[in-house]
């Protein structure tokens, strides 16, 4: 499952775009994906898991997403 991190947000049309870890292009996440989630917002540096859903000549979209929990600094 890939992951990666939350570069950008448009909070006003609810959505963003994830950087990939994986190198792989970037991929759109809108803020129904991150309902369904349990989340009611998109934030920048937010860490997720997800899937990739090839939607034709649009970006690929995050779907089926994970909130990676931060780990404890010590």
């Amino acid at each position: 499952m890939p992951s990666g991190t939350v570069k950008y947000v448009n909070a006003d049309r609810g959505f963003g775009i994830i950087s990939r870890d994986d190198k792989q292009p970037k991929v759109f996440l809108h803020i129904s994906e991150v309902n369904k989630a349990g989340l009611d917002t998109i934030e920048k540096g937010q860490r997720w898991h997800f899937d990739v859903e090839d939607r034709g000549g649009s970006s690929p979209a995050a779907v089926n997403l994970r909130l990676e929990e931060p780990t404890a600094k010590y």
